[in-house]
This record gives C-alpha cells, sequence and structure tokens, in this order.
C-alpha cells in the first residue's frame, strides 16, 4: 500500500518506570487428566481458575486492572508437557488504553512450549484498541514431534460507536513458530492508520475488524485444510456485517484463516467455525465442553 513519508517506530521504547507483569504456567498430564504442574504471576494478570474438562484442562486469564495503559508490557510464558492439553482465553476484551506518544506504547509477548503430543488452544476474546492507542503484541510458538497449536485473534480498530475507527496510533503484531527448532511460519503485520489507505481497495476497503486463526502440527494434511474450508464457506451469510475470510496453507505443517467483517461477533463465529472443524477433522473431538 502507498505510505505517505513518515518517521517509522520499529519498537516502543519502554524506561525504568514501565510496569511489567508476569504470568508463567507449565502444565503436565497426570492420570488421564491434565493440571497445572507450576504457576507465577504479578500483577494485574493472573490464572483466575482452572477447568477440568475430561481429559484436557481448561485455563482462564484474569487481567484485574482497567486494561493496557501507556508503558505497560505483559509477558506470558506457557509450557506443555509431553501429552498435555491446555485450552487458553480469558474473561474479556483486551483493552489497550491511549499513550501520550508512540514511544511510551504498551506490549504484550507470549511464549509457547510444547512437547512431542501436547496440545494448546488459545483462543482469547478480541482485542480494542482505543484512541490514541499504541500496541505490540508478539507471539513466540515451539513445536514438537505430534504438538499441536492453535490461536484466534481478532483485531477491533477501536470503538466504532464512540467515532474511534482506525484512530490509534500504531499497531503491529507478530508471530514466529519454530518447528523442533526449524523456522517454519513468520509473519509480521503493521498498520499504521494516520499513513495507511486503509479504505483502499486491496486493503481493507469498507471492512474495519480482521480476525485469524492459526494451527500448526506435523499432523495437519490436505485433508484437514479442506475441512477447514469446508467450514468457512458454509457459514451464514450476515447481510449487515459481511465477512470475507479464506483459507492458506502455510509453507509447513500449518494453515491459516484470514477474515474481514464490520463488527467482531460474526468474526468470532467464523473462527470459532474453523476451529470447531479443525477440532473434529484433527483431534477427534467435538465442541468445547466444560465439566464441574
Amino acid at each position: 500500500m502507498n505510505r505517505a513519508p513518515y518517521t517509522p517506530i520499529i519498537t516502543f521504547n519502554h524506561t525504568q518506570a514501565a510496569r511489567v507483569s508476569h504470568l508463567r504456567a507449565a502444565f503436565e498430564r497426570r492420570g488421564g487428566q491434565t493440571q497445572v504442574e507450576s504457576k507465577y504471576h504479578t500483577a494485574p494478570v493472573k490464572i483466575a481458575k482452572t477447568f477440568p474438562m475430561g481429559g484436557p484442562v481448561g485455563v482462564m486469564v484474569m487481567d484485574v486492572s482497567p486494561g493496557l495503559l501507556a508503558g505497560d508490557r505483559y509477558e506470558f510464558d506457557w509450557t506443555a508437557h509431553e501429552d498435555a492439553h491446555v485450552y487458553l482465553t480469558n474473561q474479556s476484551f483486551t483493552k489497550v488504553h491511549p499513550c501520550p506518544d508512540l514511544a511510551s506504547g504498551s506490549s504484550m509477548r507470549q511464549t509457547f512450549a510444547l512437547s512431542p503430543g501436547a496440545i494448546l488452544e488459545n483462543m482469547p476474546e478480541p482485542v480494542m484498541l482505543y484512541r490514541d492507542a499504541a500496541f505490540s503484541s508478539e507471539t513466540v510458538v515451539n513445536l514438537s514431534q505430534a504438538s499441536v497449536w492453535m490461536q484466534a485473534e481478532v483485531l477491533c480498530p477501536g470503538r466504532t460507536l464512540r467515532g474511534e475507527t482506525f484512530a490509534y496510533r500504531i499497531y503491529r503484531n507478530r508471530l514466529k513458530v519454530s518447528y523442533e527448532g526449524e523456522l517454519i511460519f513468520a509473519q509480521h503485520q503493521l498498520i499504521d492508520p494516520a499513513s495507511d489507505m486503509l479504505s483502499a481497495p486491496g486493503c481493507f476497503g469498507g471492512l474495519t475488524h480482521t480476525g485469524a486463526f492459526y494451527a500448526f502440527s506435523d499432523q495437519i494434511t490436505a485433508k484437514h485444510i479442506e475441512a477447514v474450508r469446508d467450514a468457512v464457506s458454509g457459514l451464514s451469510v450476515r447481510e449487515q456485517h459481511p465477512v470475507i475470510a479464506g483459507v492458506t496453507e502455510t509453507h509447513k505443517y500449518g494453515f491459516a484463516v484470514m477474515a474481514a467483517s464490520t463488527a467482531a461477533w460474526p468474526l468470532q463465529e467464523a473462527l470459532a467455525a474453523a476451529w470447531e472443524a479443525t477440532r473434529a477433522a484433527l483431534l477427534g473431538i467435538g465442541p468445547l465442553r466444560l465439566h464441574n
């Protein structure tokens, strides 16, 4: 896309006064059930609760603050040991608040380490970028033989009913996936609303919200990808909030579902369909069910 001249911001220059919050957790399979092996957190993020799911474990992440403020840094480290099966989500939207300038933006970094046979499904609520927000997100995944990693993400361009559509400063999103030490996927997204021609054909057009669903495993084959394509193509047509979506095989051991719409919930619906199709085709299990 065309850009007007501007000074690029590569990274946010967090000072010593920046607030860094950590959440680390490891999971193991014991007696047919995945359990928390260890965990550590610093405010304002923590594991609110875990839920048995008949083998897998569900993990609810809580942020007790209003959201990411200027200078905040969240660092999450997730480890799934051999044959562990973990489902991650959070309680509400990740809200990114305004910052006075680009250099004082907030950031989130997540790392996922999966041992052989481990399964980790990360299905968080959408990210909401308030007016004047600057946010950098980085995800690093390390896979082993027969492990499976899935993740969905939905990006909201602001509180649209308050006229905040694309009123944020900048958004950067990186994803790197490695298998047995080999880098097999890397993507880097940068949205700069002040300079990018977001409404142009070939960019967002008239759409505002974006979503993605990723799945990586050495177990993924063409038939799994085709099952997800069928699920996405069979979505109901939403006249008020049309969804454009496509499924693409990655270079190695994975696929990506990319989607766009004019609201978050149709994207959540579309990505949930892709997720459920992946679970059924790849793992042989149905939709998510929590157990008391």
